[in-house]
């Protein structure tokens, strides 16, 4: 009599013990996908920033085809493809990005940055304005600067830059921008100011020395300012500031200063060689 109740509990466990299996299994599978998505998640941000970026433009190329559906993965791609000066392509997959369901206002922000990349400055412009105005972020007023500029809206895009510069704490990129901005406006001396601003916050900006030197010398000031710069990079300042001072007609001043650029360089330097040999040339002729 008590061998049906014994095997009845033998079963009872065996049920109990098999639910209690799957339901490790289950647990497993939860872990192992978890663990999955973390280090999917890890590898997209690797992706992003510290490979190769045709490396990263094939990864998510691949990822994103497996998973056409993931805007993640097509956010990713474009990035690369931005990384990687595809802005062709980059265009193409940003397009696809705000056509998803999901859309961001900082895909909006992306596509029109790959616009602007690719000089369509009209689309560009109508992208922000979809925008809405109380959606205010660095990147927005930087490009909304950027759009003012190439439409010559002096006022809009003096504000703009203000506003970028008062939104990161790294503005040397916009400050640059804003300077050289004021040198194709003329406004030498503006100009000037921002690059020293941005060199401030970037010592090591070379792009922001050389417009600097470029808004000095627009103004006669021959002589180079007082900033961070190794042996190279004081041989194609001195190089840029002879360019500015034959530009503007000082020619014998341009010559010293090609001269002492050559001497200064480490290395031959070819560029400022050749600028004095065609200098020579004309005045010889």
């Amino acid at each position: 009599m008590r061998h049906p109740i014994f095997l009845t509990l033998c079963f009872g466990s065996a049920i109990a013990l098999g639910a209690c299996e799957q339901s490790k299994n289950v647990d497993v599978e939860r872990a192992s996908s978890d663990v999955n998505v973390i280090d999917e998640s890890n590898l997209n941000n690797i992706m992003l920033s510290a490979v190769d970026p045709n490396e990263a433009v094939t990864y998510f190329q691949r990822t994103s085809a497996q998973h056409p559906e993931r805007i993640d993965l097509l956010r990713g791609l474009g990035k690369s493809l931005i990384r990687a000066k595809k802005t062709n392509e980059a265009v193409s997959v940003w397009a696809r990005v705000v056509a998803h369901p999901e859309v961001t206002n900082d895909d909006h922000i992306a596509y029109a940055d790959s616009l602007i990349r690719r000089g369509k400055w009209d689309l560009a412009e109508a992208e922000l304005n979809s925008i809405p105005p109380t959606y205010e972020t660095f990147k927005r007023y930087r490009l909304e600067a950027m759009v003012a500029d190439s439409n010559k809206e002096w006022k809009d895009a003096d504000s703009f830059y203000e506003i970028a510069i008062g939104l990161t704490t790294q503005p040397s990129g916009v400050l640059n921008n804003w300077g050289y901005s004021k040198l194709s406006r003329g406004d030498f001396q503006d100009a000037e100011e921002l690059f020293g601003e941005a060199l401030k916050y970037n010592s090591t900006m070379f792009t922001a020395k050389n417009n600097l030197v470029l808004a000095r010398g627009a103004q006669r000031k021959y002589d180079l300012p007082i900033i961070p710069m190794n042996q190279t990079e004081r041989a194609q300042l001195l190089h840029t500031l002879a360019l500015a001072a034959i530009k503007q007609g000082d020619v014998a001043t341009g010559r010293g200063l090609l001269n002492e650029a050559i001497e200064t360089h480490p290395q031959h330097f070819e560029a400022a060689v050749r600028s004095l040999r065609a200098l020579e040339n004309n005045v010889i002729n």
